[in-house]
């Protein structure tokens, strides 16, 4: 009998290096063993307004699961999209 691991959604993390909720995000990402991506929108503009364009956000973090996008540090529907 084998146990097939489902595939994780692919994760990227908006953040700018000041940010606290985005370091925490970053951490319990590492905790749970989930792969992620971080963007820097302080030092990348276009991202930064791709961010604005997809979200109407310009606060961080901004995290993308899959195609969905979760708006701050909200462990709850991370846990939810990730399937944990």
């Amino acid at each position: 009998m084998t146990t097939e691991k489902k595939k994780q959604p692919r994760v990227l993390i908006f953040t700018t290096p000041t940010c606290p909720w985005c370091r925490r995000a970053k951490q319990y990402f590492r905790e749970k063993g989930i792969r992620f991506k971080e963007i820097d929108v302080a030092r990348d503009p276009a991202a930064a307004r791709d961010l604005v364009r997809w979200t109407g956000q310009t606060g961080v973090p901004v995290i993308r699961i899959g195609n969905r996008f979760v708006i701050g540090f909200d462990k709850a529907k991370i846990d939810r999209l990730l399937g944990l």
